[in-house]
């Protein structure tokens, strides 16, 4: 903002008052590239260009079939489509959830329900893991519509770096890069995982060969943290409860004309009531009793960085007995961390309350939203 200012001001100043400014602006540009928020950052930098940017170029990874914090990132990410130019979903398989065809057939129904099947398109991606498929070659066809996409995406031209917004395991978006190594400078990739710096979560342990692959690539790297029982400094931070979701949820989005069969049973013409159903058929937590919404926080920090804190680090390594880090490595990665939980509720509840189905329009929804 400060750097902003100075230009408007270096714009509309008397010539000896412009000198002046050119020297603040001068002084400001070099604190911003010394604090790694600058504008001329590299691409593992605080991502500023995304405040303003038109819609941003999403592809959306996801294990869909997995707990409930997938599908309530998914409508999240389909009732922002004024601010994510949704590319595609592509799926990937982890522990829980059964096989592909269970995560597919999960994204389909949340996508039907965000009224987004006739304009995004679903790519099937992989059952097995990093180190099962990549032998395999170009020969390997698990994952291989997924992986084809991503590619295809990624080589795509446009003024904008591909986010490649990763909510489960890597294994997808490491075979892309492993086939294409030319796609590297054309993607940020932003994925919901690790408990860093203590070892372990899900999303990690699903993949590890495809995480340190991905370390090593450098390619521009965001984690956005999960940190189980790590206090409020992950997103496992981002809680609700299932009153939450029944005052401020069910009941809202956009209305289909043809029902959908839950995961659980029951026909849904709208997300939200999906969603109590979710949350009506799901194990709580904690005191008083409540589910994170992690992958609603990755998407949430990509809509807007001031949600969350950043940071750069010497991109670590992944080992059994946890992470190991490497302070002389130049390659940086990004951190996120201390999330704005408040403020991401209030987006999501708005989201399901406003819906944004396209880039030019935000419905009134079906309900309004109660603060």
């Amino acid at each position: 903002m400060a750097f902003r200012q100075a230009i408007a001001a270096q714009k509309n100043a008397p010539m000896k008052m412009r000198r002046i400014v050119i020297i603040l602006t001068g002084i400001l540009v070099g604190f911003a590239l010394v604090v790694g928020v600058g504008l001329f950052a590299p691409a593992t930098q605080f991502p500023l260009s995304f405040r303003n940017a038109d819609p941003i170029p999403v592809i959306f990874d996801t294990d869909t079939n997995n707990e409930l914090d997938d599908q309530h990132a998914l409508a999240y990410l389909l009732f922002n489509r004024d601010i994510f130019d949704v590319r595609g979903i592509t799926t990937n398989a982890t522990f829980n959830g059964g096989d592909i065809v269970r995560h597919d057939e999960e994204a389909v129904r949340v996508m039907k329900l965000c009224g987004a099947t006739d304009t995004v398109p679903l790519y099937s991606g992989a059952n097995g893991d990093f180190a099962e498929i990549r032998p395999l070659g170009d020969a390997a066809e698990d994952g291989r519509e997924a992986i084809d996409f991503i590619i295809r995406e990624a080589r795509t031209e446009r003024d904008e770096k591909l986010v490649l917004l990763a909510v489960g395991k890597l294994t997808n978006v490491a075979l892309a890069f492993d086939r294409a190594p030319d796609i590297v400078e054309k993607v940020r990739l932003v994925w919901l995982g690790s408990n860093y710096p203590e070892p372990g979560e899900y999303n990690l342990d699903n993949d590890i060969p495809a995480l340190d692959y991905l370390l090593e690539s450098r390619i521009p790297f965001e984690m956005v943290t999960v940190r189980y029982g790590g206090g409020p400094t992950g997103a496992e931070a981002v809680k609700v409860q299932q009153e939450d979701i029944l005052e401020n949820v069910k009941g809202r989005g956009i209305r289909i004309e043809t029902p959908v069969t839950g995961r659980h049973g029951g026909e849904f013409d709208n997300f939200g009531d999906y969603s109590a159903s979710l949350f009506a058929n799901a194990e709580y937590y904690g005191d008083p009793p409540s589910r994170s919404l992690f992958d609603v926080v990755a998407v949430a920090v990509v809509k807007n960085p001031d949600w969350g804190e950043y940071r750069l680090i010497p991109a670590p390594r992944y080992e059994p007995s946890g992470w190991v880090d490497r302070p002389e490595n130049e390659f940086q990665i990004g951190l996120w961390e201390n999330f704005d939980r408040d403020a991401i509720l209030q987006d999501f509840y708005q989201s399901m309350a406003r819906p944004a189905t396209s880039a030019k329009t935000r419905s009134r929804g079906i309900l309004d939203f109660r603060l």
